[in-house]
């Protein structure tokens, strides 16, 4: 095999691999990117985040269609064309895979197809369409992660199905069990929901969407239940059984056994790091307990010049935690001041209405030992979203009662995923709920409730009874 050198390699080219390699190329590095499949993107790109977000719009689409009469829009009969459906999907992803292939080839980032393994000392033996050893200064790991399935139900990708399928039915199910009540299986539980599929979503903890405040999961579930999912919380799943083109999922719901019957199951219980075949262990690559790549509050794996980001390390997997890991890599690499405040990435459930959140919760807080102020605005009060039909949500801003910085939000919103930015732009700076409260918000706008909000912590908002 042919040996060529560069100042980086980074193996993977999802959201964290391929912004690590264009920041780096930026910075005047000479790049290459190893990727194991033929399309670069990663999870995210081709089968993961924007895929799913172009099934929920068109799947929102839809439903908004069915329900027109109260706004005067009267269609007589609506169909779904799930073919025509997933064409559309495809073409998004297709037009940003060429976007991204677009920026490698501009910043000149040598790009290959095929697996990445460490040799040590700075090598890379690449084997697949461009076969060959890859010598570089620094190396970048960036492999992502893959769906999480249980013991006793194991993909098939029929009748138990990962996200990766759920993605791509040929036809809406008549049924389908999600189990896992977190962003993947609500988004998906709710876009085949939509389209027709009577779903149910089996969760073992008290509440959905993990994580966020008790009354914020309270809420969700009310708004979810009142779109026609069936939500079973504290169930633990315990097997399953096909049989008769049907599959059978077995549980225990407060002592008592309990079962479900779809035509498929859908299980989202969450990602872990992929790291197979990297040779992580032969070049004395350390993980922790879980299986991630070990790194220090830099990104520096335990051996020299060998840096990891994204779902394969420690915190939250998402795309845009990823993306500002591989930026301040390659700024650190190219001996610049990198930064990432890993306490300030927001966390988006793309339902409707969407589910967004930063920082502390409230509960988080207390637990902390941290006293707090609290400030809610529910939308039934907020003009934009009566007249847009879309005041089932709320805000909920959490602040420090001494200080009153702020330590997080929560938005329920139609658009909440846009919204939390301004949030997290405030505590960038280390803002108060002052700030946010005094910041002019356009009118008629639901982003007016985080400024509500914001105003409520000191029990001063405008337009709360």
């Amino acid at each position: 095999m042919s040996e060529h050198s560069y100042d980086l390699a980074v193996i993977g080219s999802g959201p964290g691999g391929y912004v690590c390699a264009l920041r780096a190329a930026q910075l005047g590095l000479k790049v290459a990117v190893i990727e194991k499949d033929p399309y670069r993107g990663g999870t995210c790109l081709n089968i993961g985040c924007i895929p799913s977000k172009a099934l929920l719009h068109s799947s929102h689409l839809f439903a908004e269609a069915k329900h027109g009469a109260v706004h005067g829009i009267l269609i007589k009969k609506v169909e779904i064309d799930v073919a025509k459906l997933m064409e559309r999907k495809q073409k998004v992803v297709q037009q940003l895979r060429g976007g991204v292939d677009g920026l490698l080839k501009k910043r000149k980032v040598t790009v290959m197809e095929g697996h990445g393994k460490l040799l040590g000392e700075g090598k890379i033996a690449v084997s697949g369409k461009d076969a060959q050893t890859v010598s570089a200064k620094n190396i970048v790991i960036a492999t992502g992660s893959v769906p999480v399935d249980l013991p006793f139900l194991k993909f098939d990708g029929n009748a138990i199905v990962s996200s990766d399928q759920a993605i791509a039915f040929e036809k809406v199910p008549e049924s389908l069990i999600v189990v896992g009540g977190g962003a993947i299986g609500l988004e998906l539980g709710s876009v085949w929901s939509r389209l027709g599929a009577k779903v149910t979503v089996v969760e073992f903890l008290p509440g959905i969407a993990a994580g966020a405040d008790p009354d914020i999961s309270k809420l969700a579930e009310r708004i979810f239940k009142k779109q026609g999912l069936t939500i079973e919380t504290e169930t633990k799943v315990t097997g399953a059984e096909q049989k008769g083109g049907k599959v059978t999922l077995f549980a225990e719901k407060k002592g008592k056994s309990v079962s479900y019957e779809a035509e498929k199951i859908l299980v989202a219980v969450g990602r872990k790091a992929f790291t197979d075949g990297l040779g992580l262990d032969e070049a004395g690559v350390k993980r922790d307990e879980r299986g991630r790549i070990a790194v220090d509050d830099h990104l520096r794996t335990s051996v020299d010049g060998i840096w990891a980001i994204g779902d394969v390390v420690a915190g939250p997997m998402l795309a845009h935690k990823a993306e500002e890991d591989g930026v301040a890599v390659a700024e650190w690499i190219a001996g610049k001041a990198g930064h990432i405040d890993w306490e300030q990435v927001p966390g988006v459930i793309y339902t409707h209405p969407e589910i967004a959140t930063v920082g502390l919760t409230e509960k988080s807080a207390k637990d902390q030992g941290i006293a707090v102020k609290v400030g809610k605005f529910n939308l039934a009060a907020n003009g934009r979203a009566i007249a847009s039909d879309a005041t089932e949500g709320i805000v909920k801003v959490i602040a420090d009662a001494k200080t009153d910085k702020l330590l997080g939000a929560s938005i329920v919103a139609a658009g909440a995923s846009e919204m939390i930015a301004s949030v997290v732009a405030h505590m960038t700076y280390g803002g108060s709920a002052e700030d946010l409260a005094r910041t002019v918000h356009a009118h008629p706008t639901i982003s007016e409730a985080i400024k509500e909000a914001a105003m409520a912590v000191d029990n001063w908002a405008i337009h709360s009874a």
